[in-house]
């Protein structure tokens, strides 16, 4: 009987201790499943990129995939972070615009999805039709090669003004060859734009930044592009990156039903899904 009790003793022992270890080991697989989480940085513009993409967070979580919004207030910084990996995707402009950065920069940003046309609109706070225009009056557009472009393709559009052979989205205004009412254009950075309006005849708008400055596109634009606009916005990402499936599921969330009835109910027609 004394024998047995040591043994007993031993037994139970082994057993407390092998019981109190249990928990650790249950413990391990979260550690792991948390060391697994995506993080994905995207740069993006205030409105309505930064918007939108709030929309996909939780549909990235779902996925295992922590989406963090770094939000940029100018057309360049974006791409260069991009460029020097600072970012993995940014999400604020249109395919035009990237072509003509990639040009001047030498730069390998490819589009992975797109999302949006803003259109772009003509706003004035002096007169509420174009007939109003006077001659020698003032626009100001966006100082950008594609939008400024864009902006004189609007006008043209609306026989305010022609451009050489047609015009293209390489136009400029020294390819202006027929203004009627000898319209004078200033060129000004496109956020600055709301800005200045006071101080102008007139101004073409980029919608991402006419929201923000409580300008309706569809209420209070003169003018104001179609559905039919080339300038879809686009998920920008890296070239040699296409085969990333966080980037892949990014894509796929920009593109989905819950980011267009987002686009629909939000903006009311002033932003349009190009999906």
């Amino acid at each position: 009987m004394k024998k047995i009790l040591p043994l007993v003793l031993a037994l139970s022992l082994l057993a407390s201790f092998t019981i109190g270890c249990a928990p650790k080991e249950e413990a391990a697989p979260a550690a792991a499943e948390n060391e697994k989480e995506t993080v994905l940085k995207v740069g993006a513009t205030p409105i309505p990129h930064a918007e939108i993409l709030e929309v996909v967070k939780p549909l990235l979580e779902k996925k295992g995939i922590k989406l963090e919004v770094i939000v940029f207030n100018d057309y360049v910084q974006p791409n260069t972070a991009l460029a020097d990996k600072e970012l993995d995707a940014n999400f604020f402009q249109h395919q035009p615009y990237l072509d003509n950065f990639n040009k001047e920069r030498g730069l390998n940003l490819v589009s992975a999805a797109k999302v949006h046309v803003e259109p772009l609109g003509l706003y004035s706070k002096k007169i509420n039709s174009i007939a109003e225009l006077k001659d020698g009056s003032t626009i100001a557009i966006p100082d950008d090669a594609t939008n400024n472009a864009r902006s004189l393709l609007l006008l043209q559009e609306n026989g305010i003004i022609k451009l050489k052979d047609g015009g293209s989205i390489s136009s400029s205004e020294n390819d202006v060859v027929e203004n009627p009412k000898n319209l004078k254009f200033q060129a000004i950075e496109a956020a600055q734009l709301p800005r200045i309006l006071e101080d102008v005849d007139a101004a073409i708008i980029n919608t991402n930044f006419a929201i923000p400055a409580n300008l309706n596109p569809v209420k209070d634009a003169l003018l104001i592009e179609d559905g039919n606009s080339p300038y879809a916005n686009t998920l920008v990402i890296r070239g040699g990156d296409e085969g990333r499936e966080d980037l892949k599921e990014l894509s796929n969330a920009l593109n989905s039903p819950e980011v267009k009835k987002f686009i629909e109910e939000k903006y009311e027609g002033a932003i349009i899904a190009a999906y």
